[in-house]
């Protein structure tokens, strides 16, 4: 007999898991902890996701619409401040090393954690970060135009370092760092007024 579950049950498991494996860890986090957690039969969770691999493949693709969907708000929102498009991405970044629970990027943490490279989950990471890069790359382009290209893969090193760094120092001023030093990363032909701020890296852009 086919176990029976609730229209929900899939989005609970979900989400519940995606918390979990993101403060403690995938490999700390067992099926039952998610099972117990998201308070569902274990033969609902076997009969959406039928292994471990499965759920944390599902639960990287759920956390890539909530992180794209969290980029797209506050990259508009801040957008509405800071004209260019570059700073006003950094901006996001600051935002999020200070939002509570914040513990580096769950892809990244992911991959390490799994340490295979075959793994789907860790190719589904390689995926994930070729599109966010070439998030970042339109961005580069919007602000600059084609004379950014060569520096695209130098700026897409430094936000990955960035959020290290973030994680590492648990400071938000990784963040300011980026929007301070965006003018020396593109250069003198793509500078726009900033104002120095104090505790930021150099200098703090309008």
């Amino acid at each position: 007999m086919a176990a029976k579950t609730t229209p929900d049950a899939r989005d609970r498991l979900l989400q519940m898991a995606d918390r979990l494996f993101y403060a403690e860890g995938i490999r700390a986090v067992g099926i039952d902890r998610v099972i117990a957690e998201a308070n569902v039969a274990k033969a609902t969770l076997y009969a959406h996701f039928p292994s471990k691999d499965a759920l944390i493949l599902a639960v990287l693709q759920y956390r890539e619409a909530i992180v794209d969907a969290y980029f797209t708000e506050a990259t508009a929102r801040h957008r509405k401040r800071i004209k260019d498009p570059l700073r006003a991405f950094f901006a996001v970044l600051k935002e999020w090393f200070q939002s509570p629970g914040f513990r580096g990027c769950a892809f990244r943490n992911a991959a390490v954690e799994l340490a295979n490279p075959e793994h789907a989950g860790t190719a589904f990471v390689r995926g994930y970060k070729n599109r966010f890069h070439e998030t970042l790359a339109g961005l580069v382009r919007e602000a600059v135009g084609r004379a950014g290209e060569p520096i695209i893969p130098a700026i897409a090193v430094l936000v990955e370092a960035a959020i290290v760094t973030a994680l590492i120092d648990r400071s938000p001023d990784a963040g300011s760092c980026l929007r301070s030093n965006r003018d020396d990363v593109l250069g003198p032909a793509t500078s726009v007024p900033s104002v120095a701020v104090a505790g930021s890296c150099t200098t703090y852009p309008t």
